[in-house]
């Protein structure tokens, strides 16, 4: 059963669903830029994380419970991505972050910080799972810093696929090598939405099973 809470943070209130199983451990999944959390790959992998006995939570951030297409700042993400982060810690002991694009790489900086500041998690984060990690901005050619990353000591857990030019694998692959605990999963022939062609024989069915086991095996 799905329950829609109201999250407060210092700008007012945003809307996420919380799904409750047997587990201390929970995730929490956040949007990428052009979607929000009713995105039929949010439901999906909130609805089977649920089936696999993985307490989900997501959540809007502002500006799409607002109704506005242009995502907020990063500062302003990431209050909204820390309260509901605090939210799901009444529910379970420790929290692993997942997020799908912009939503991983915000919950990246909640974890390891921005700049100078340091990030806003503590022993209850249990790993950090990135659904196509935006390394190279659109339209961009040269990858952003992930200098933040060294600072995270969880697991760290990129997920990319091989025709995804915001996270390429072999930019992702230099990316983790350099972390002490970070591994990669590359999704053949899957774009930045996980989609794959029907010429490979699969569907985007079977990428999202594959995806809902990654993430479910990182709740221990």
């Amino acid at each position: 059963m799905t329950r829609t809470l109201k999250i407060a943070w210092s700008g007012g209130k945003v809307t996420a669903k919380l799904q409750v199983a047997d587990s201390p451990t929970a995730v929490l999944l956040a949007h990428g830029a052009g979607a929000g959390q009713d995105h039929r790959f949010m439901v999906t992998m909130r609805n089977g994380l649920a089936v696999s006995g993985v307490t989900t939570m997501t959540f809007n951030y502002a500006y799409t419970d607002g109704g506005r297409r242009a995502p907020d700042r990063l500062p302003r993400l990431l209050e909204v991505h820390h309260a509901a982060y605090e939210r799901l810690r009444d529910y379970a002991d420790r929290v692993v972050l997942a997020g799908k694009s912009m939503g991983g790489r915000v919950g990246s900086h909640l974890a390891g910080g921005v700049g100078d500041e340091p990030g806003r998690t503590g022993d209850e984060l249990a790993g950090v799972v990135y659904l196509a990690y935006p390394l190279v901005p659109l339209g961009k050619s040269e990858p952003r810093s992930v200098e933040h990353l060294q600072r995270i000591d969880a697991p760290q857990l990129f997920i990319a696929g091989t025709r995804d030019r915001l996270s390429p694998p072999p930019l992702i692959t230099d990316v983790a090598a350099a972390l002490r605990r970070a591994t990669v999963h590359v999704i053949d022939d899957a774009d930045h939405g996980f989609h794959v062609p029907k010429r490979t024989g699969r569907t985007d069915q079977d990428v999202m099973k594959e995806l809902i086991e990654l993430v479910a095996a990182t709740v221990a």
